[in-house]
């Protein structure tokens, strides 16, 4: 009896290992699937971001179509517009498709190299790369954070959500103030907000994860996670552009 015991809890301990195994490898690729979403939505945005700038300036000087982009109420709405395709694609993507996600969120990141483009006017090329380097070894050394910490980070998400809506709030009356020391201000606190946001929603990714899913539901999570890690990336990289980039 003592024996039959033994076997059958030896058996239990077997398959729970491998139900375990399971879902392990089944989360890395779900992960890997997040992560190769939102670096093709990195590279979309940097390709559209430059390509913009070299056809906005001309020999020093704005072609039309850049001063159409930088000088002309049009301005506004290539700021605003990439602001509406995050409150779209996070309200619809339950109900769309896979691909409509997925090109909504390439459109999206295309439109937001569009946005981003004046960096190239207004900062040197060397300090942006230096930054992008920068921001990629923060965001992934907080993501890592994220991901293998026994902490539950949960606690964190009202107050950087608060903290966010802080920083929103002051960008914005900033842009008819245009004082340097609330930039500056604004740029130290968001530096700390979104690196403590890049481990807070890699947390909150990883526990997305449900071995259970279909094909569709994966795919849909893993767009919405890529555009969470995206806008992390996104905004943590202007803030340090903005402290540490040289300007031209």
């Amino acid at each position: 009896m003592s024996d039959l015991n033994r076997n059958t809890a030896s058996g239990y301990a077997h398959a729970t290992r491998a139900e375990a195994g399971y879902v392990d490898e089944g989360l890395r690729s779900f992960l890997l699937r997040v992560y190769n979403y939102m670096a093709i939505g990195l590279a979309v945005t940097g390709v559209a971001a430059f390509g913009t700038a070299a056809m906005a300036v001309s020999n020093g000087q704005l072609t039309s179509f850049g001063y159409a982009l930088y000088a002309s109420p049009l301005k506004w709405v290539v700021m605003l517009a990439p602001l509406g395709f995050v409150f779209f694609l996070s309200a619809r993507i339950n109900s769309m498709s896979v691909s409509a996600a997925q090109l909504t969120f390439w459109a999206f990141a295309a439109l937001m190299g569009l946005s981003l483009s004046s960096i190239f006017l207004v900062f040197t090329g060397e300090s942006i790369a230096r930054v992008f380097f920068l921001t990629a070894a923060t965001f992934g050394a907080m993501s890592l954070y994220g991901y293998t910490t026994k902490r539950d980070l949960s606690g964190m998400g009202s107050f950087l959500f608060m903290g966010l809506i802080g920083i929103i709030l002051a960008s914005i009356v900033n842009i008819f103030i245009g004082s340097s020391a609330i930039q500056f201000a604004v740029s130290v606190i968001g530096v700390l907000i979104f690196t403590g946001l890049t481990a807070y929603d890699t947390q909150q990714i990883k526990e997305m994860y449900y071995v259970g899913d279909d094909g569709t539901v994966a795919g849909r999570k893993a767009i919405s996670g890529a555009l969470r890690l995206y806008l992390d990336f996104i905004n943590l990289f202007m803030m340090l552009l903005q402290l540490f980039g040289n300007r031209e």
